[in-house]
């Protein structure tokens, strides 16, 4: 029987360096992460932060294969902490296990039982002097929460994980315009996944958000700030699609289920950073309208994929205007930027809206056929953009969108005046400390 198996961590203070070892039926796989020297590195507090990065990541190595058990015998795990990881591997890997033909749900994680938990309670804010550490890729959401976040806390920082030394035009130029210190952080995946079509490895999307969310703790402590703030915004928990009775969700590791368990598991940890998204009650319709207004952003903002492709030479230094995150995004801003400043935001490329087409991806994003396995916000959300939008008098003779519209108003559950209202206030409920909290502009 194949077994994937956690190896070993370790940490080198003067590299600033996590070391991550896992191997698969004696293939051995290694990933390490570089963050600045310091001596907190060996504090009882980085060490946690530490094996949880150690923990997560493993997910990007299971895949390989993905066999039914997993063996951590490099250290002790809690009962807590098994539940978490074993959901964290079902759930994480839904897209993958439904794209590949296959059932997770036998999965078994063997490790020593750990009946220790540490008790040192985690610091308290009030009076202190708020330091928060915000994970930033650039996008509309991130750049909203920056903006949010720095009016409460001026001691902000951002925080940018990428392959040591790359850099990201999408991120670096938005990042130049909110003039807050970087936090980077080197994540050196084993080349070997790299190779996947050539080993035999089964490929597919892993919850790095996650894995991400992890190193930001680990960053924190080291940076000595008191809480990792994220931008997923309420949509992030919808199921993409429901495969014979489970859900399956692209964006799991930006779920709500996802940060309140994390939320446990780091308290159970130690006295780590808080974690937290400032924007989890808020739709994507308010983060649009909030995003409109910050406008010294619009010229520099891309969230189109192929700013993020791995191959330099593959990757655009413009917005494609044809993957269905161009689509969303377009739809999502309409109605609250004119249509001369989208075409603006777009640039060289005609903007999706005006593209008959693109008609199909946008239908997929109101609810005709499959949702787009892509960070894209929730149907009704989407259907009340098209709505608002369509009133414009700027977009009359904007054909497509006037089409998508008419389609949505005929629908049996077209969103009522009511619903458009509400997706504009916050929703459902938050996990942000007091001394986080924000009011709605709105």
């Amino acid at each position: 029987m194949s077994v994937f198996r956690y190896e070993s961590f370790f940490t080198d203070a003067e590299q600033g360096l996590l070391t991550c070892r896992y191997s698969l039926d004696g293939r051995e796989f290694t990933e390490r992460v570089t963050l600045a020297p310091s001596s907190r590195w060996d504090t009882p507090e980085a060490q946690a932060a530490a094996r949880l990065v150690y923990l997560l990541a493993g997910v990007s190595y299971y895949k390989t294969a993905a066999p039914a058990v997993i063996t951590i015998e490099s250290s002790p795990v809690s009962e807590l902490e098994r539940d978490f990881l074993r959901e964290f591997y079902l759930q994480g890997l839904g897209e993958y296990a439904y794209k590949n033909g296959l059932d997770l749900s036998g999965l078994r994680i063997d490790a020593a039982a750990s009946d220790t938990t540490v008790k040192t309670e985690r610091a308290g804010t009030d009076g202190a002097v708020l330091r928060p550490l915000i994970p930033f890729g650039g996008g509309i959401d991130s750049i909203v929460t920056v903006e949010k976040i720095r009016a409460l806390a001026p001691d902000s920082a951002l925080f940018v994980v990428s392959k040591p030394g790359a850099r990201f035009d999408a991120i670096e130029r938005p990042a130049a315009v909110a003039g807050l210190p970087v936090v980077r952080a080197g994540r050196e995946i084993d080349p070997q996944l790299l190779r996947s079509a050539e080993l035999g490895f089964r490929n597919g999307h892993v919850p790095v958000t996650g894995i991400i969310s992890a190193i930001a703790i680990l960053a924190a402590v080291l940076e000595g700030r008191d809480a990792v703030v994220m931008s997923n915004e309420w949509s992030a928990s919808i199921p993409t699609l429901e495969h014979e009775g489970r859900p399956v969700n692209h964006q799991y590791s930006k779920s709500a289920s996802f940060e309140a368990a994390f939320q446990t598991v780091l308290a159970a940890s130690g006295a780590l950073p808080s974690y937290f998204s400032a924007l989890r009650d808020r739709t994507e319709l308010w983060v649009g309208e909030e995003f409109a207004a910050l406008d010294r952003y619009h010229g520099t903002f891309r969230s189109c994929n192929r700013a993020f492709h791995i191959d330099p030479a593959r990757r655009l230094d413009h917005w494609c205007g044809q993957c269905d995150k161009c689509a969303f995004i377009d739809l999502i801003l309409a109605p609250f930027l004119s249509a001369g400043a989208l075409r603006d935001v777009f640039d060289v490329v005609p903007e999706p809206l005006i593209q008959p087409g693109l008609k199909p991806k946008f239908e997929a994003l109101l609810g005709s056929g499959t949702k787009p396995f892509e960070c894209v916000g929730e149907v009704n959300e989407c259907r009340a953009a098209v709505v608002l939008a369509a009133r414009r008098a700027d977009r009359a003779d904007c054909t497509l969108l006037q089409e998508l519209a008419a389609e949505v108003s005929s629908r049996p559950d077209a969103p009522t005046a009511a619903d458009i209202e509400g997706m504009r206030r916050p929703v459902g409920e938050n996990f942000i400390p007091a001394a986080y909290a924000f009011e709605a502009s709105r």
